[in-house]
């Protein structure tokens, strides 16, 4: 099929959220009897979600404004720092991860502890990102991101996904835990959308770019092809734009030359299916359009910093490995 023959995409953000596939690393629900502080620990490419479900806690994260957590607020700590959740800010707070849980399963746990008095609820997660265009995503959302229930454009909605996780979560049953996950997916990417709604630093850069009628459609048409031997001269045709007209805007609008978010792009792409698929480097070259291994392995190199070979093996020895910024 011709890049041509494509729909054009309606909605180039959208399109971008779509790609924002997450798999769950941890859920927990804590039942928490005033007074208490816990430390969350940092874990690595993920993303931290609090849904308070019972009572009211603070939340602090370095970088960022402490926010109180009500019933049916949602909290996102985008970057997997660490951070601290309390009732009292006089308490020595306690590593979470040092409290003895009840493991459901292996990746879901249920977690009593604190003073003794009025008892509070919270669910919390980790979930990572599996495609490369969230790390990019990731890179520009703050610190802390906070839905407030009272606030939330989206009130019955939200709180009805709210009521469903916790009956999930009260109740283990047959796929609670795939329920969970699916719900947990739906509430981060909706605490994302509500803070491109508000925020104004979401109509700037790489975001700001997906939102232009123009640089948006061939942000996607990358994103669809990656294989298709892409020039300025090609996309600029599909937008029916001068060739330097497209490349001063795309540049402009995205922080960098069109041909280095297409090579960039690609080599995300590469990685991102080296550990999920397990794909040779000789099938990655050919379904990347490069004429030769050697040559996609060059590039790989050259973008990532170390050689698709490299990262077979790591796989295979289960070694996590970065996924690097894009």
């Amino acid at each position: 099929m011709k890049t041509g023959d494509i729909p054009a995409p309606a909605d180039p953000l959208g399109e971008a959220l779509h790609f924002l596939r997450m798999s769950g690393a941890f859920y927990c629900r804590s039942e928490l009897s005033d007074p208490w502080s816990v430390t969350i620990p940092a874990i690595r490419d993920c993303v931290w979600f609090h849904v308070m479900t019972a009572g009211s806690c603070t939340l602090a994260v370095e970088g960022a404004e402490p926010r109180e957590l009500r019933p049916g607020d949602l909290a996102l700590v985008p970057h997997g720092r660490g951070h601290t959740l309390w009732t009292d800010p006089e308490l020595r707070p306690i590593a979470i991860e040092s409290l003895p849980h009840e493991y459901v399963s292996d990746r879901y746990a249920i977690l009593h502890h604190g003073g003794g008095g009025t008892v509070g609820g919270i669910i919390c997660g980790a979930v990572r990102f599996d495609h490369p265009a969230a790390s990019r995503l990731l890179e520009l959302l703050p610190r802390l991101i906070h839905v407030a229930a009272a606030d939330s454009p989206h009130a019955e909605w939200l709180q009805s996904s709210l009521r469903l996780m916790i009956a999930e979560a009260a109740q283990p049953r047959p796929g609670g835990e795939t329920v969970i996950t699916r719900l947990s997916d739906i509430l981060v990417i909706q605490a994302i959308r509500s803070w491109m709604e508000t925020d104004p630093v979401a109509r700037t850069g790489w975001l700001g770019a997906l939102q232009d009628r123009q640089i948006g459609r061939a942000i996607s048409l990358i994103h669809r092809d990656a294989a298709r031997d892409w020039t300025v001269a090609a996309l600029a045709d599909e937008l029916a734009m001068s060739r330097s007209a497209f490349a001063a805007r795309f540049t402009e609008l995205v922080g960098e030359p069109a041909m280095h978010y297409v090579t960039r792009w690609r080599m995300n792409v590469a990685l991102s299916t080296l550990r999920e698929d397990g794909a040779t480097v000789a099938e990655l070259a050919g379904k990347l359009g490069y004429q030769s291994e050697a040559a996609f392995s060059r590039a790989f190199k050259r973008v990532m910093g170390v050689s698709p070979g490299s990262v077979r093996i790591r796989e295979r020895s289960r070694t996590e490995v970065d996924l690097l910024a894009f």
